[in-house]
């Protein structure tokens, strides 16, 4: 662009050429003054102030301190005028023109000039460049600040492909991950995403890619170097990679200049490719046309380059965090699943409990987060909090890895080792009962020999039948009484006398039929626990927040351990084993005693009680509710948006 000078209508310049050549500086003819938003900021521009033109702007300061910063103003005197006048900003001006001058003094004068109007566009320029760069750095430390929070990965590629395509105006783009071969050297690269701006709605398949020399993104795997390629249409013949066009063919689209850029880690390793297509003029603009490609794809710049390398070397960092990260997650997530196989190896009768507790849990916080009821109704979860509560339905019965297996297992009010025992005593007495029929036999044919044997016989049989028969009723009265059911008031008289009942041992001991042990299990009124089984079933709770505790949780899950300790507490107070009331229960407690009571109730694999169906179910826990046990807005919720047909599907 040439450089102006502006002069007023009517004044005569040297003949002589303004530059090398007569037309390298193009001459403007005025009448008035111009302002300084009518000249261009980036065109070297000279203004030749006269008396005419000073008079144009009527003593206007401010009009000629704008002039003063993107033109350099030249004073021009009359005839005879040597120095400029009172009134001329002589503040403002580059340098002065005496009337009637010579030549060589006006050239002189004027290229002087230009050269102060191209330092005004030089330092404009740079202060300009200053602001991009400034405003680079902040957009790359923005980036990197957000890059460093985000760990779902592909949200993290989208975000680092979305940023690198804003920060170059590009049309298009796609990432590549590195995948590794055992030996931990780079295989293949996996096509995990792509953005289009002219086409929006492209389906998306992922596939892979050798890292090779062959494609453009294998190539900056292999080498670790980025290609900067104006056309992809027009690369050499002899060049070892070629540009797929089966896209563009199948889309109709015109792929033009790329920017291929290795992400790299700071240990110097390829952890992916960035791939940029189509740089544009305007970053908004639809590329719908051969014509449209034509004009507005441009090639990408030197710095477009150090632009993308630095945000590549972020997302490398960032996106092996996240790969890190997931590692993490699996690796927990494996911990988690032996820590529940552990449990439920121990407790085979309550298999699959805790997933469904946690399944429902989280079930529920989802249907709070939609639309909670009452005080819930802004309560919203994140992805975190959400994983936080399905770590703790988990884990919320690990402590019965504390608790005795016979205790843990117990499917009846007596343990089986008990119950055999006992049923030995029967079959002993059984079979006193009979020696002592053979011997009341054998004495009366040595006392009478078969005198009257028949009718001895009939009466020691029926004396046999009668004692079979009065044994029988007390193990059958043993066998109810063992089951966990509520004790009747007259299974407890019965207990009571079968209490006093005697046998003699083999040593011809008189021992009791059942001991005190024995009977006290046998009286438990309630279920198949005595009150000492009862508070070690208990413990349980107290063991999974000790144990919990001991995990070094990351900040997002250390609310485990406190979410589990609860979920046995009840909001009056009467839950266990601390007694704690509403304030002290957490939400996400509240949500997972809710699931774990339900699936207590109608889980069909405890042998110690019957499973009930969903109605019976909703109807105790609405009961509960009333009573103030329970939350009764979260059940509304658990019960309105169904959550329990969760665990009913995957059943």
């Amino acid at each position: 662009m040439k450089p102006l000078l502006v002069a007023c209508i009517g004044r005569t310049l040297t003949p002589a050429p303004l530059g090398r050549r007569d037309d390298d500086v193009e001459v403007r003819r005025v009448h008035v003054l111009p302002r300084a938003t009518a000249l261009d900021a980036n065109r070297p521009t000279v203004i030749l102030l006269d008396r005419t033109l000073l008079a144009s702007v009527a003593g206007d300061r401010a009009s000629l301190e704008e002039l003063a910063a993107v033109a350099a103003i030249v004073g021009w005197g009359d005839t005879g005028e040597d120095a400029p006048r009172d009134d001329f900003p002589q503040d403002l001006l580059t340098s002065f023109v005496p009337g009637g001058a010579a030549p060589g003094t006006v050239i002189t004068q004027l290229r002087g000039g230009f050269r102060h109007a191209a330092c005004l566009v030089a330092a404009r320029n740079a202060k300009a460049a200053e602001g991009e760069r400034y405003h680079e750095l902040t957009e790359l430390t923005r980036v990197g600040v957000a890059l460093s929070h985000e760990r779902d990965l592909l949200t993290l590629l989208d975000m680092i492909l979305s940023q690198s395509r804003r920060l170059t105006a590009s049309d298009a783009g796609s990432i590549y991950l590195v995948e590794r071969e055992e030996d931990g050297k780079p295989a293949t690269l996996r096509f995990k995403l792509s953005q289009n701006h002219s086409l929006p709605n492209l389906p998306f398949t992922e596939f892979t890619v050798p890292v090779d020399h062959t494609s453009l993104s294998g190539y900056a795997a292999a080498t670790g170097e980025p290609l900067v390629i104006p056309d992809v249409y027009l690369l050499p013949d002899d060049s070892s990679f070629k540009q797929n066009r089966s896209f563009d063919d199948k889309f109709g689209y015109r792929t033009k200049s790329m920017l291929v850029i290795p992400m790299k880690s700071h240990r110097d390793e390829i952890v992916g490719v960035l791939q940029l297509i189509n740089r544009k003029r305007s970053a908004e603009t639809r590329l719908g046309s051969p014509d449209k490609v034509q004009w507005e794809v441009i090639s990408f710049d030197r710095r477009s380059v150090e632009l993308v390398t630095a945000l590549a070397s972020q997302a490398a960092v960032a996106i092996e965090n996240s790969l890190l990260y997931e590692d993490i997650e699996r690796l927990f997530e494996g911990f988690v699943t032996a820590a529940v196989t552990a449990i439920e190896s121990r407790d085979p009768t309550t298999h699959g409990h805790s997933g469904r507790v946690a399944t429902m849990s989280v079930g529920l916080a989802e249907a709070v987060d939609r639309g909670g009821s009452g005080r819930y109704s802004g309560l919203r979860f994140s992805r975190e909090q959400l994983r936080e509560l399905r770590y703790a339905g988990l884990l919320h019965d690990f402590g019965k890895v504390g608790v005795r297996e016979e205790v843990l297992v117990k499917e009846k009010k007596l343990y089986p080792h008990d119950l055999a025992l006992i049923e030995h005593r029967f079959a002993f007495m059984i079979q006193g009962a009979e020696l002592e029929f053979e011997r009341a036999r054998a004495a009366h044919l040595l006392r009478y020999g078969a005198m009257r044997y028949d009718e001895a016989v009939r009466e020691l049989e029926g004396r046999l039948r009668a004692r079979r028969l009065e044994l029988e009723k007390y193990r059958r009265a043993i066998l109810e009484a063992n089951e966990p059911t509520v004790l009747h008031e007259g299974q407890f008289e019965e207990l009571q006398r079968l209490g006093e009942q005697r046998y003699v041992d083999a040593n011809g001991e008189e021992r009791p039929l059942l001991d005190e042990r024995e009977l006290r299990f046998l009286s438990i009124t309630k279920g198949n626990l005595d009150e000492s089984e009862r508070r070690e079933i208990e413990s349980h709770v107290t063991h999974t927040y000790r144990f919990l505790q001991q995990i070094p949780w990351t900040r997002e899950l250390r609310g485990i351990p406190e979410i589990a300790y609860g979920h046995h507490e009840k909001l009056n107070g009467q839950g266990y084993p601390r007694q704690v009331g509403a304030p002290d229960i957490p939400v996400q407690t509240r949500m997972m005693t809710i699931a774990d009571i339900y699936d207590a109730l109608t889980a069909s694999d405890r042998p110690y009680k019957r499973a009930v169906g969903v109605t019976e179910a909703l109807d105790i826990l609405h009961a509960e509710a009333r009573e103030g046990l329970l939350d009764r807005e979260l059940l509304g919720t658990f019960v309105d948006a169904r959550v329990y047909e969760a665990v009913q599907a995957a059943a």
